[in-house]
C-alpha cells in the first residue's frame, strides 16, 4: 500500500511536469503566431528565434494569461524551473521582467530529452493514435457501478498495441503501460490499481488537447488533486468522438438536471468540438470556474438534407476559409446527417471566417459531407490541413 502512495506521488509530480510541457508547448506556438518570438540582434550578435522578457510580460498580461506584472514573471519563472525556456546565453537562471534575451528550449535544440519526457511524448503518440480509431476502445464503461468516460481494460489496451505495432509481446506491452502510469500518462479509474492485463479499468490522466491556461500551473503546484480521473476534458465532450485540438465540452454522465450558461473567454471552446445529445457537456468558463450544463441544440426543428437540397429553399451557400491556429478551429458541430453548426468561440479562426451557428455544413475541404455523421466530419477536418475550406448552407434572414 506504501508502494502504491509512492507510486501515485511521483505520478502527481510527473503529470504536472507534463502538464507543464504541454502549456509552454502551447504557448510557444501561440508566441511564434503572434510575431514576438523572431531573431533579434544584440551588440552585433544575432540570436534567432528569442523573445524580449519585458514584451512577452506585457503579452501575458494584455491577453489575460496573468492579472499582473508579478504574476507574469513567476509564470514563466516555473517554465525556467522546469528546463522549457532559458536565458539566451545562459547566464541567468532568474527571469526578470526586463529588455533581456530568453529563448524556448524547443527552438535551440537544448530541450533536455529524458527519460520522462520520452514517456510523455510516446504517451501523447499514443493518445492521438486512439482518440482518432474509427472503433476506438476509449469508451463509457461501468466498473463495481460507476460509470468512467473514456476508459479502457488493461488487456484490450495491450491487444491494440500489438495490433498496431506498438508492442512487440504482451510483456513489453505491460512494461510500457506500467510506465505510462508511473509517469502519471494513465492511471486506474478508482486509482486503487498498478497496471495489470486484465479487466480491470484504465483512462488517461492528462487532457493532452485542452488549452491551458498559464494561471493553472502556479495552482497545480500548490495542491494535490484528483483532476484526470474523468479523462473527457474541455477538448473532447464525447465519448466516441475524435479530439479536435482545443475545448470547452466534456462529456460527464448523462443527467437531465443540468443548466445551461454561457460560454466564456476563448480559453473555454478550444477545438472544433464535437457531442451528442446523450451525454450533456461541461463547460470551463475559466481556469477557475467550471460549471455543467446541457446545451440545447440551437436549431429550432430537426432540418433533413432533403430540405436543404429542395428546390428554392430558404438556404444560401458560403464558402469559407478556416485557418486553424495553435489551439484549433474553434467551433462545434452536431447532427448524424446534416452536421451543423452549434456554437462558434468568438476569439476563434472560425469566427474569424465568418462561420456562424446554424450553418448546416455542405463540404469539407471540397468533400460533401451533407450525408455523413459529426465523427466522420471530425476526421475529415482532424486529418488534413491546417486551414480548412468550409462549404456551408446558412438559412436565409
Amino acid at each position: 500500500m506504501e508502494r502504491t502512495s509512492s507510486i501515485r506521488r511521483k505520478a502527481l509530480v510527473r503529470q504536472h511536469k507534463a502538464e507543464v510541457m504541454i502549456a509552454g508547448e502551447q504557448l510557444r506556438l501561440r508566441l511564434h503566431d503572434g510575431k514576438l518570438i523572431k531573431d533579434r540582434r544584440y551588440h552585433l550578435r544575432t540570436y534567432p528565434n528569442c523573445f524580449v522578457a519585458q514584451e512577452l510580460i506585457d503579452w501575458l498580461v494584455s491577453h489575460k494569461e496573468a492579472p499582473d506584472r508579478e504574476t507574469a514573471v513567476c509564470l514563466m519563472q516555473h517554465l525556467m524551473d522546469h528546463d522549457i525556456v532559458h536565458h539566451v546565453c545562459d547566464k541567468r537562471p532568474v527571469f526578470k521582467d526586463a529588455k533581456l534575451l530568453y529563448r524556448f528550449r524547443k527552438d535551440d535544440g537544448t530541450f533536455p530529452f529524458n527519460t520522462a519526457v520520452k514517456v510523455f511524448m510516446r504517451g501523447q503518440q499514443l493518445y492521438e493514435h486512439l482518440i482518432g480509431d474509427k472503433d476506438s476502445i476509449l469508451q463509457f464503461r461501468e466498473e463495481h457501478g460507476v460509470a468512467y468516460q473514456r476508459s479502457f481494460p488493461g488487456c484490450q489496451l495491450i491487444d491494440w498495441l500489438l495490433q498496431n505495432g506498438e508492442a512487440e509481446s504482451r510483456r513489453r506491452g505491460i512494461e510500457l503501460c506500467r510506465a505510462l502510469q508511473e509517469h502519471g500518462i494513465i492511471q486506474h479509474v478508482a486509482k486503487k490499481h498498478d497496471f495489470f492485463d486484465s479487466g480491470l479499468l484504465y483512462q488517461f490522466c492528462i487532457n493532452f488537447r485542452r488549452r491551458r491556461r498559464l494561471s493553472e500551473l502556479l495552482n497545480e503546484s500548490e495542491r494535490d488533486t484528483d483532476e484526470g480521473v474523468t479523462v473527457s476534458s474541455p477538448e473532447e465532450n464525447h465519448p466516441d468522438s475524435p479530439f479536435v485540438p482545443r475545448s470547452a465540452f466534456q462529456s460527464v454522465e448523462s443527467s437531465k438536471d443540468m443548466k445551461q450558461v454561457p460560454t466564456g473567454r476563448r480559453g473555454s471552446l478550444n477545438s472544433l468540438q464535437l457531442h451528442t445529445d446523450g451525454f450533456p457537456p461541461l463547460v470551463q468558463l475559466s481556469s477557475s470556474s467550471v460549471v455543467r450544463c446541457n446545451p440545447k441544440s440551437v436549431l429550432q426543428r430537426i432540418i433533413t438534407c432533403e430540405e436543404l437540397l429542395a428546390p428554392g429553399a430558404p438556404f444560401i451557400k458560403k464558402v469559407l476559409t478556416v485557418i486553424g491556429d495553435a489551439l484549433g478551429w474553434g467551433f462545434v458541430v452536431r447532427g448524424m446527417a446534416p452536421c451543423y453548426v452549434q456554437a462558434v468561440d468568438p476569439g476563434s479562426p472560425a469566427a474569424a471566417a465568418g462561420v456562424k451557428v446554424r450553418q448546416f455544413l455542405y463540404q469539407v475541404n471540397g468533400q460533401c459531407v451533407l450525408y455523413l455523421d459529426y465523427r466522420t466530419v471530425t476526421r475529415l477536418v482532424m486529418t488534413g490541413s491546417r486551414t480548412v475550406v468550409l462549404e456551408v448552407m446558412e438559412p436565409l434572414e
